[in-house]
């Protein structure tokens, strides 16, 4: 598959889910789907299957390329940036890795880096669905 194709891949998941579920939620959802991908593919690297390993290294990083395309540099700013330059930094740390012979130790670091970010994810999810909850309360109080 072509960087073209994967990279449009990419987009259309992360825009089907972010329109199936609020985006916070698809984010989360993503993240631990490339968790999940990076994993299988180190299980099929030490396996020695290397062509499986590669197909879920590829569908790991165009999740990931996905993300960083579609961040909105006008409302996020700085976070943004930096969030595009992380995805970028992780999609890179896999490429390099992959093959090598300290894969395992790079693919625990960059999963548990991408845990790290999933789980920030998942409390600004948490922490934004309980502020839309209180000012749903103070309205309805309000009436």
């Amino acid at each position: 598959m072509t960087q073209n194709a994967t990279a449009y891949l990419a987009n259309n998941a992360y825009r089907s889910a972010a329109v199936a579920v609020p985006p916070l939620k698809a984010v989360v959802m993503l993240c631990d789907g490339a968790i999940t991908l990076l994993q299988k593919a180190l299980d099929a690297h030490e396996a020695k299957r290397f062509e499986e390993g590669h197909t879920y290294l590829t569908r790991a990083t165009a999740i990931l390329r996905g993300l960083s395309h579609n961040l909105d540099f006008t409302r996020g700013g700085a976070l943004a940036d930096r969030l595009y330059k992380t995805y970028n930094a992780l999609i890179m740390a896999c490429l390099r890795s992959y093959g090598r012979p300290q894969a395992r130790d790079n693919f625990r670091r960059i999963i548990a880096s991408l845990t790290e970010l999933r789980d920030a994810w998942k409390y600004v999810e948490a922490t934004a669905g309980k502020a839309a909850k209180a000012k749903t309360l103070e309205s309805a109080a309000g009436r």
